[in-house]
């Protein structure tokens, strides 16, 4: 009876659609494993067939320069490089997948974009390459995009990739470390946290595992809570209202009828009996 209650009641509903929302699937493996793998692939072809891959980055303000929006994010200028890149894509586009289904794509490939384009404006005049830019994208957008939903998970996972990657900040000013496209990286920062008020995610709502944890709920009419007074002391219930049961009754309605107290209702009633 209390399972059937359950299965009805609203928390069970928020439960299962919550869990829709951050279902496991193949693609959260899937996604960060070849996105990473495309770009050791880029790197072995640029070394063993000599190509001179860096000038497809971003070169500010050039005709030229604007393909690198598209090119930059899959070349990197040493094996270094590439490795420092690798693992934190890895954990933030398989973190993206898994929390953010519906908008992972959205968020990768317009965040390419938009963040390669800002770096194009505000850049040196030099080539921009790497995916650190993307990785910006992500940190802002998860971090941001959690605390703004304020729904726990995802919080919680803000706070796990501010733990993880909070020191990058320090990587969007200039000067602080010589030969880094800071350039690229606050224009990854400014684009996630854009994103992250703008691109739509479901509404994420607290599991309430009893009624009366809702804001909306009405105490009006529960049995359990007219139990207390003001002051959240239990008060023993009223003496229930006794009736006349008269001669005549008893006479006539025995043995099909009897009397009982009903709880709920808190008073006596007269009731046909089951039959055996």
């Amino acid at each position: 009876m209390q399972l059937d209650v359950f299965l009805k009641s609203a928390a069970y509903k928020q439960m299962i659609m919550t869990d829709h929302y951050f279902k496991f699937s193949p693609s959260v493996i899937l996604l960060p494993f070849l996105s990473v793998l495309f770009l050791w692939i880029v790197f072995w072809a640029g070394l063993n067939f000599h190509l001179n891959l860096e000038t497809y980055g971003i070169y500010p303000r050039t005709f030229g320069g604007l393909r690198g929006i598209l090119f930059s994010p899959f070349i990197h200028g040493s094996i270094e490089h590439l490795y420092n890149n690798s693992i934190p894509l890895l954990i933030l586009i398989a973190a993206l997948r898994f929390f953010y289904r519906g908008q992972a794509f959205e968020v990768l490939g317009y965040g390419i974009l938009l963040s390669g384009f800002l770096t194009w404006v505000i850049g040196r005049e030099s080539f921009h390459i790497g995916a650190s830019g993307l990785i910006y994208v992500l940190v802002s957008f998860i971090f941001f995009k959690g605390i703004k939903t304020r729904y726990y998970r995802l919080v919680a996972l803000s706070l796990m990739v501010i733990l993880l990657y909070g020191s990058m900040v320090w990587y969007i000013f200039p000067d602080v470390e010589e030969g880094i496209s800071w350039e690229g990286h606050l224009a990854g920062l400014i684009t996630g946290f854009a994103f992250a008020m703008v691109v739509k995610t479901p509404e994420y709502k607290k599991i309430f595992r009893y009624d009366w944890e809702d804001p909306d709920f009405d105490p009006t009419g529960d049995k359990f809570l007219e139990r207390f007074d003001a002051q959240g002391n239990f008060v023993n219930l009223p003496k229930p209202e006794e009736i006349e049961v008269t001669a005549e009754i008893l006479t006539t309605t025995h043995p099909e009828y009897e009397v009982i107290y009903d709880v709920a209702a808190n008073k006596y009633i007269i009731k046909r009996k089951l039959q055996p």
